[in-house]
C-alpha cells in the first residue's frame, strides 16, 4: 500500500495516459499534418529539469523515427542575453508542466517571433505558455502535488510518442500505444528492482543507459538526487568508457538501465566491462516483455519511481518534500 503523494501520483499514470491518448488522438492527427506541411529542417527542444530530460527522449525518438535533427535550447539566450535565434525552419517543442517559468516563456515568445512552428506540451492548458504558442498538446496528467514529478513526466513521454507516431504516420506505433496503459500497470505490479541493500549506504553513483536507455537515465539520476539525497550522474554507457570508467576501480556504484531495443547488445557488453573493472551494479530492466521497443523505457521508469520512493522512506527521507525544492521554479 503506497502512502506518499509521490507514489500515489505515480500509480495514477496508467489511467492518465489512457485518457491522454484518447483525448489527444484528433489533436495529434492535426498536428502531424501541420508538421509534415511545415517540413522542419530541425527541431529545437525547450525545457528545464524533468522537462529538459524529456527533451533527450524526444531527441532520440524524433531523430530515429523521422531523421530530423534535434537540438536542445539554452533558455538564457533569450531571457538573460536577449538574443533571438534564426528559427524560420524550426519546429520548436516547449515542454512545461506549469507553463509559467519566465525563461521558458521568453524562449517560446522568441521562437514564435523568429518564425518557428511552436508547439507546447503543457499540463496547465490555461497557462501563459498555452496562450502564446501555435499549437497546444495537453499532457492531461491532472494536478501533481508532489515536488518530484512522476506522472507528468511519463505523460510527457507518451505525448511525444503519440505526436511522432502521427507525424510519421506510423500505424504500428499508433497501435502499440493502445497497449501502453496496460504495460504501465503491469510495471506497477512488478517486483521491486532498486533494492534498499544497494542504496542504503550510497553517497555517489552513476546511471548508465544506451540510446533510449540513456534518454531516461538523466531523469533517474535526478530522482536519486531529489528524494534520496544521492549524488547521481547519468552517462551513455558508450560515453562512460571514454574516461569516467576509471572511477569504477574505486568500487563505484552503477545503476544499469537495460532497454530491449537495437542498443541492447552493445549496452550489455559495456556493462560487462564496467563490472569486470570493479563496479557494483544494480540491474534495472523493463518489467514488461513483448512490447514495442519505443514504449519499453516508460515501463522501466514507471517501476523505478515506486522503487526510489520506497528507498527514500527506508532511508528516513520524505519523498513528497525534498529539502530546499519547490514545485514551480521561477527561473529567469
Amino acid at each position: 500500500m503506497f502512502t506518499t503523494i509521490m507514489a500515489k501520483e505515480a500509480t495514477e499514470t496508467p489511467g492518465r495516459v489512457r485518457h491522454q491518448l484518447e483525448h489527444n488522438r484528433d489533436a495529434c492527427y492535426q498536428l502531424g499534418q501541420r508538421i509534415r506541411l511545415f517540413d522542419p529542417a530541425f527541431v529545437l527542444m525547450v525545457g528545464r529539469g524533468s522537462s529538459d530530460h524529456a527533451g533527450v527522449f524526444a531527441k532520440y525518438l524524433i531523430e530515429v523515427e523521422t531523421g530530423t535533427p534535434v537540438t536542445a535550447s539554452a533558455p538564457s539566450v533569450a531571457s538573460i542575453y536577449g538574443k533571438e535565434l534564426r528559427l524560420r525552419q524550426a519546429l520548436v517543442i516547449v515542454i512545461s508542466q506549469s507553463g509559467r517559468s519566465p525563461d521558458i516563456l521568453a524562449q517560446a515568445q522568441a521562437a514564435k517571433n523568429a518564425g518557428g512552428l511552436v508547439v507546447a506540451l503543457v499540463n496547465d492548458t490555461h497557462s501563459p505558455l498555452a496562450q502564446l504558442v501555435d499549437f497546444v498538446l495537453p499532457l492531461n496528467a491532472g494536478e501533481e502535488k508532489a515536488v518530484a514529478a512522476t506522472k507528468s513526466y511519463l505523460c510527457t513521454l507518451s505525448a511525444l510518442l503519440q505526436m511522432v507516431a502521427y507525424w510519421k504516420q506510423d500505424k504500428q506505433l499508433i497501435e502499440a500505444l493502445e497497449t501502453l496503459p496496460e504495460a504501465l500497470q503491469k510495471s506497477i505490479d512488478a517486483p521491486l528492482q532498486l533494492t534498499l541493500e544497494f542504496v542504503r549506504e550510497l553517497k555517489h553513483c552513476v546511471v548508465l543507459g544506451r540510446g533510449f536507455g540513456y534518454a531516461i537515465a538523466r531523469e533517474l539520476a535526478l530522482k536519486l538526487k531529489e528524494v534520496c539525497a544521492i549524488h547521481a550522474e547519468a552517462f551513455s554507457s558508450a560515453e562512460f568508457l571514454h574516461g569516467p570508467v576509471t572511477l569504477v576501480q574505486k568500487k563505484l556504484a552503477v545503476v544499469d538501465l537495460a532497454v530491449e531495443d537495437e542498443s541492447f547488445e552493445a549496452h550489455r557488453q559495456q556493462i560487462v566491462e564496467v563490472k569486470r573493472r570493479g563496479a557494483v551494479v544494480c540491474h534495472m530492466t523493463q518489467p514488461v516483455r513483448q512490447i514495442h521497443p519505443r514504449l519499453a523505457p516508460l515501463t522501466l521508469l514507471q517501476r523505478f519511481y515506486l522503487d526510489v520512493e520506497q528507498a527514500a522512506l527506508a532511508m528516513g527521507y520524505n519523498p513528497d518534500q525534498p529539502q530546499g525544492l519547490n514545485k514551480v521554479t521561477q527561473t529567469l
